[in-house]
């Protein structure tokens, strides 16, 4: 089998756990709060992080980490799992997941908006049209296509949604200074950051007796969604003669995860979620085409 090959099945595999998350979500916030899902998922990702770097033969990088490895993770660790993924999960929480889902696929279009006063970065005609379009679409969904009435189910859940991706727009930024091992440093990240979700459970929820279909959701979030999907996914970059080739494979997702919040959770899905869905991946597919023009008069 060829590495471009390899690297698609990587690709497709890692879509289609991702595809899963939102369901696995909602199904788990049945029986736990946002913050003990974010917690036990959290000591699950460690200990598959934690194997794969054993299996990688990457144990010798972890006994030479210094103090400013681990001073980097505390600070990315607080944004993401910690922060990140405890906005998201209360967005779950809050809207039903075919509209949490999409408005979190955003976070392409506020990557760009926050790299003007972050980055320095202008945008030209064609990103501004995209980001015009994606927030159409987080209209659509949030509004269930009457977007004159401005009337949300939650505004506050929407406004989590896109708060979240604010949260995981920053961390990517601030995660493109970090060179070390992909892996490892999403491992210390989580370690860094388990104490304190922790204390923050304690602090609101106190520890209590959970039902095991919770604790059985936020093992399958810690293995898949935490863990290994974004093994997955490196792989697959890695493998891959080009980049491009796998990264439009991402725009199956939200797709084949209305698939199973219809079937897994049972909603039923409102065709103003079809309607905004694609105004968002039409924003993307033309923020990705601007990029790709800004590089290629770099």
């Amino acid at each position: 089998m060829t590495d471009q090959r390899r690297a698609y099945l990587y690709a497709f595999a890692t879509v289609c756990l991702w595809s899963t998350v939102a369901s696995a979500c909602k199904l788990s916030l049945r029986y736990l709060q946002p913050v003990e899902l974010l917690f036990y998922a959290t000591i699950v990702s460690c200990c598959v992080l934690f194997s794969v770097i054993l299996l990688q033969g990457k144990g010798e990088m972890l006994r030479r980490l210094g103090r400013q490895d681990w001073l980097i993770s505390l600070r990315l660790g607080l944004l993401n799992p910690f922060l990140y993924y405890l906005v998201l999960f209360k967005a779950y929480d809050l809207l039903p997941a075919q509209q949490a889902q999409p408005l979190n696929y955003t976070w392409a279009i506020t990557l760009t908006l926050l790299s003007i006063p972050l980055l320095g970065q202008s945008i030209g005609r064609l990103q501004v049209l995209a980001i015009c379009v994606s927030y159409l679409g987080v209209l659509i969904i949030s509004t269930h296509g009457d977007i004159f009435s401005l009337d949300f189910d939650s505004p506050l859940g929407v406004g989590l949604a896109l708060f979240s991706t604010v949260l995981w727009a920053l961390y990517w930024i601030f995660n493109t200074r970090d060179h070390r091992d992909p892996v490892i440093g999403l491992f210390l990240n989580f370690c860094c950051a388990l104490p304190f979700i922790g204390a923050y459970m304690l602090l609101t929820q106190g520890l209590r007796t959970v039902a095991v279909e919770g604790l059985l959701g936020a093992a399958y979030l810690g293995v898949f969604e935490m863990g290994i999907a974004y093994v997955f996914w490196l792989k697959a970059m890695k493998l891959s003669s080009d980049t491009a080739k796998i990264a439009n494979l991402i725009f199956i997702s939200p797709f084949l995860s209305l698939f199973f919040i219809r079937f897994l959770v049972g909603e039923t899905i409102l065709p103003a979620t079809f309607l905004g869905l694609l105004c968002i991946i039409v924003g993307l597919v033309l923020q990705s085409r601007a990029n790709r023009a800004g590089r290629g008069r770099e």
